[in-house]
């Protein structure tokens, strides 16, 4: 009998979901994957270019030729190496499908842990990297009266270091989208649909910058990852993300995901497990393609 790629047909069914409940799903899947080359299961290397500029022309001469350009590869290793198992009794499993058993099983997991955790890692990893490389947040009280001007400031900051002004997106909670929507100086345009007169106010983008409102559980600077993902205590609270898709690298890999039948050392019962690499890099150069603004918070653990 072929042995059934358990974790092929799982991606399968997952890409669905991602897309549908992956607030960060965006970044997870930036261009830049495609450019990565994977050296082992927990490695990869990114392409790093460096060529010469213009020169002025010797009309008298014939001068010499050097190599004036230089390819070398960054290697960076996947730190978020992470794993869940769980028995399942057989009579809470169709005994015909195990793919579809496996998708049943990991319904709860990933709604209110995995996805989740997803997010939670984007926000607070890109956080690390954005100040690892010399950047510092914007820490003003949001109101409705500023908060276009810390959004210009950023765009700013971003327009000056060259960061492409097409593809940005904004992540806000939903403290700073209901500002938004309130905010001094914004031309509101209201959509009346024909299905029961309904309003759409929603601030979908500014200045054709995609927006996308984030639960401000999965927008802080520091989570505990030791079962699940938990704020820290010491977490600032992430009001703001404003970044360029090219500036990040996301490598994903899940190594391995099984379910095995029951047996005498499992008590009889099926054993499911999933073991799954990822992590999130700033891509050095690119690095003024992400910004911040945060609001310092006296975070309780268990958000």
């Amino acid at each position: 009998m072929a042995v059934v790629n358990y974790a092929e047909l799982y991606l399968q069914a997952l890409q669905q979901r991602f897309a549908d409940a992956l607030m960060f799903y965006d970044l997870y899947n930036t261009p830049n994957n495609d450019n990565i080359k994977w050296v082992n299961a927990k490695t990869v290397q990114i392409p790093h270019i460096v060529v010469g500029g213009y020169q002025d022309v010797a009309r008298d001469a014939v001068g010499g030729y050097t190599r004036r350009a230089d390819n070398a590869w960054e290697s960076k290793t996947l730190q978020h190496d992470r794993e869940f198992r769980t028995l399942v009794d057989p009579t809470d499993i169709d005994e015909t499908n195990l793919a579809l058993s496996i998708a049943n099983i990991t319904r709860v997991f990933n709604d209110e842990e995995k996805i989740p955790e997803l997010d939670k890692y984007m926000a607070s990893k890109l956080y690390t990297e954005f100040t690892k490389y010399g950047g510092t947040a914007l820490t003003d009280n949001i109101t409705e009266s500023n908060v276009l001007g810390m959004y210009d400031e950023l765009m700013y900051e971003m327009d000056e270091a060259e960061v492409p002004q097409n593809g940005r997106i904004l992540y806000v909670t939903p403290t700073v989208s209901k500002v938004l929507k309130n905010a001094d100086k914004v031309t509101r345009f209201l959509q009346v649909t024909d299905a029961g007169g309904a309003i759409n106010r929603n601030v979908r983008s500014l200045d054709e910058v995609k927006i996308v409102t984030v639960p401000s559980s999965r927008m802080k600077t520091i989570y505990n990852f030791t079962d699940g993902a938990i704020a820290d205590t010491s977490a600032a609270q992430i009001n703001m993300i404003l970044v360029h898709p090219l500036s990040i690298i996301t490598p994903m890999k899940y190594e391995f995901v099984s379910l095995s039948e029951p047996s005498a050392v499992t008590g009889g019962k099926y054993l499911y497990y999933e073991r799954a690499y990822w992590d999130v890099f700033v891509l050095e150069q690119k690095a003024p393609g992400i910004k911040f603004a945060i609001t310092q918070t006296t975070q309780q653990s268990g958000s």
